[in-house]
């Protein structure tokens, strides 16, 4: 818990307190779905440690990548379905071994009345979802999958901290609602381009 303050700085302390208090921290294993769609939301996720993988699933399973979840933030989209009674249209599923605070719905209606801090929050969340949304939509709607690949690849680097990519392309293809045999000619030319190396199972970033 001790962490908590420093990820959530901007909260006050009076609410920090109170979230120590009323949250429950889980530790959750790689690959696990927190969020399914259609699944009622009864409480929200902050994010203390690792990483999530917000997406879209359709009826034949496959996935369409909107955004990831990072130590310090929370699912807006969690906190309106909450908020509203809503069943979820997303999916959530841990990217690497997770550490979450569950916050209660019930405290999440308390804190945006009682708290300034909170309130803003809650706001810049929806705000900084909201621009990551916008950029795909660019991404998908203006770019051809070369550009979108490459797009992929520096956010992902930049997101882990980590010029080298561990993700085979049959996982960057379903990301991306693409083919193997797409991504891996993409990747080819990107290598004659000097722009990736590639290795066995993982993709590194000049």
């Amino acid at each position: 818990m001790e962490n908590i303050a420093t990820l959530f700085s901007q909260l006050e302390p009076a609410l920090l307190e109170e979230i120590i208090a009323n949250g429950v921290v889980k530790t959750i294993p790689s690959g696990e779905i927190l969020m399914r769609t259609g699944q009622f939301i009864k409480s929200t996720m902050l994010v203390l440690e690792g990483s999530i993988k917000i997406f879209r699933e359709n009826e034949d399973g496959g996935e369409f990548l909107m955004y990831y979840l990072q130590p310090g933030e929370a699912c807006a989209l969690s906190i309106i379905c909450a908020a509203k009674s809503e069943a979820s249209q997303i999916m959530a599923k841990t990217v690497e071994e997770t550490t979450v605070l569950m916050v209660p719905l019930g405290m999440i209606d308390k804190w945006m009345l009682d708290y300034k801090s909170w309130y803003h929050f809650v706001l810049s969340t929806y705000r900084n979802r909201f621009d990551e949304l916008l950029t795909l939509i660019d991404q998908v709607a203006f770019r051809n999958m070369d550009e979108r690949l490459e797009f992929y690849l520096k956010r992902h680097a930049k997101i882990n901290n980590s010029n080298t990519i561990a993700l085979s392309h049959q996982q960057i293809a379903e990301e991306l609602n693409s083919s193997r045999e797409v991504i891996s000619r993409l990747l080819k030319k990107m290598e004659q381009r000097n722009m990736v190396i590639l290795h066995r199972n993982a993709i590194e970033l000049i």
